[in-house]
């Protein structure tokens, strides 16, 4: 993991973001594509409705915003014992990112507060990074200090192709991690791939883990995987990308929705 995508956009997520970028580098002796995406697209309508004239106006205050905030970014990243370079497209913003995030290692980006106060609310687009691309997604609540990498990790495991993905894409994370812990919640009702499996594979890569068979006593899984967080003082959680696309719309499957609203803590996502 030696290329970390840091999503660049002047919002309240901004530092959660650039911090766990640089803890996650630091960790693994990364460099980091700080990924700059100028939404143009917008402009599209106003030259249908008869606005041409203001759409090279309005695209100069965008790049003039823009290029303000990378001063700030910049500057902050020099003080960071990191290597790190730009890269600044107009256009979409989650088709910018997907695209840089071919030959990336992992992309950070944040997972909003609920709802959209205002324009400085993060983007909510972790679902469309985690369900359209390749790339794992380490998706950091607004509110967080830091990525805790050396800190406790837990695994949400129950052997589908989305748990597996997550699960080898965290290989180099959770070697760093002060300890693993694999979380199966009991669903009677669902044929399961051996528990097993996940602590056997990550035994082959070095990494010692425990295995816990979590009850549900009623609860949603959701709500189980939650109590196991709290209960195992987890600092970060992996667990697969669960959705399906519609006309372009990436929707999330309920448990991974319902895990990533109100999040505690970073989670990294793969499909």
């Amino acid at each position: 993991m030696k290329t970390v995508l840091l999503h660049i956009h002047d919002d309240l997520g901004a530092e959660s973001r650039l911090q766990a970028a640089c803890d996650l580098a630091r960790a693994r002796n990364a460099h980091v594509r700080c990924v700059q995406v100028s939404p143009m697209p917008d402009l599209v309508a106003a030259d249908v409705y008869g606005g041409a004239g203001y759409a090279p106006t309005l695209a100069a205050e965008i790049h003039a915003i823009d290029d303000s905030f990378r001063d700030q970014v910049e500057a902050r990243l020099a003080r960071e014992d990191i290597g790190w370079d730009w890269v600044q497209f107009d256009g979409d913003i989650v088709s910018g990112l997907l695209s840089a995030a071919r030959l990336a290692d992992i992309v950070v980006a944040t997972l909003p507060e609920a709802g959209r106060a205002d324009a400085r609310s993060p983007l909510p687009i972790v679902p469309e990074l985690a369900l359209g691309g390749r790339t794992p997604v380490l998706a950091v609540p607004q509110s967080a200090r830091s990525f805790p990498v050396a800190g406790r990790a837990l695994v949400a495991w129950d052997g589908s192709p989305e748990s597996c993905a997550a699960l080898r894409a965290a290989v180099p994370l959770l070697r760093l991690a002060d300890g693993v812990d694999i979380v199966t919640v009991e669903e009677a009702d669902k044929a399961r791939f051996p528990a097993t499996g996940a602590p056997e594979y990550l035994a082959r890569h070095g990494v010692g883990a425990e295995l816990h068979s979590w009850p549900r006593n009623g609860r949603a899984v959701e709500d189980a995987l939650r109590a196991a967080i709290g209960e195992l003082a987890a600092d970060w959680l992996v667990m697969g990308a669960f959705g399906h696309s519609r006309l372009r719309e990436f929707i999330f499957g309920g448990v991974t929705r319902a895990m990533l609203h109100n999040a505690r803590v970073p989670i990294l996502l793969a499909h």
